[in-house]
């Protein structure tokens, strides 16, 4: 079992907000990648821990051929765009935009007077040319919901992405291999705690699958469909 913690790496930022980032895939950043991110698995290239300032705000900004994955581990934010502008989105939600060969425009804003934290995914498409859309999910409390991949999903890939909200106690079983990301509270996984801002690399060669919350936790697991 690997792992990646935020203390490991550079805080960056832009506009409104903090950043660390965990996942930057050689095969999207090339030479710009940081030296201690790792790389995705699948089409998941992106994964970045990121804190609004106070009435922080991203700006509006585009995204062209890209899925963002967006979950909301505390606070708030306001959603302007070109994609269900207006919206607003809850901790513990999770926003999914694709942007496709249409693309889309959108600004992130904390409308609150003080920080919150959201995690950013981005998944490449496997198809390109595909119409813009938007979805958001409410994930199932105590249990791994899926919002991204699988045909049962708004946005089909190979590629899946899952988010647990879970109470001390709570057990998930996880995929076969994985990247987990526990990003609020702390979990059992391997005989082993991992807290908040860390990343692990799991097979289940190094682990027995399960997963069982501390505290509340919230954790986010990406994994191949055909593994």
């Amino acid at each position: 079992m690997e792992k990646l913690s935020k203390i490991d790496l550079r805080e960056g930022g832009f506009a409104g907000l903090k950043e660390h980032r965990f996942v930057m895939d050689s095969r999207v950043f090339g030479s710009g990648k940081e030296p201690q991110t790792w790389d995705g698995m699948g089409h998941f290239v992106y994964l970045a821990d990121a804190r609004f300032m106070p009435k922080g705000q991203t700006m509006m900004h585009g995204h062209r051929e890209v899925d963002v994955i967006s979950v909301m581990v505390k606070g708030r934010i306001d959603h302007k765009g070109s994609l269900e502008h207006g919206q607003s989105i809850q901790a513990k939600q999770v926003q999914v935009q694709r942007a496709g060969g249409e693309g889309f425009s959108h600004n992130e804003i904390n409308p609150d007077s003080i920080e919150n934290q959201m995690i950013q995914l981005w998944v490449m498409p496997e198809r390109l040319g595909e119409p813009a859309g938007y979805q958001l999910y409410s994930p199932n409390h105590g249990e791994l919901t899926p919002v991204y991949g699988g045909a049962e999903q708004s946005f089909d890939s190979r590629t899946q992405i899952s988010v647990a909200n879970l109470n001390a106690g709570n057990e998930i079983t996880l995929p076969s291999s994985a990247l987990i990301y526990v990003s609020d509270g702390s979990v059992t996984l391997a005989n082993e705690t991992v807290s908040a801002g860390t990343l692990v690399r799991s097979s289940v060669a190094q682990l027995d699958a399960k997963l069982t919350a501390i505290e509340a936790s919230q954790v986010i697991v990406i994994s191949l469909l055909d593994s």
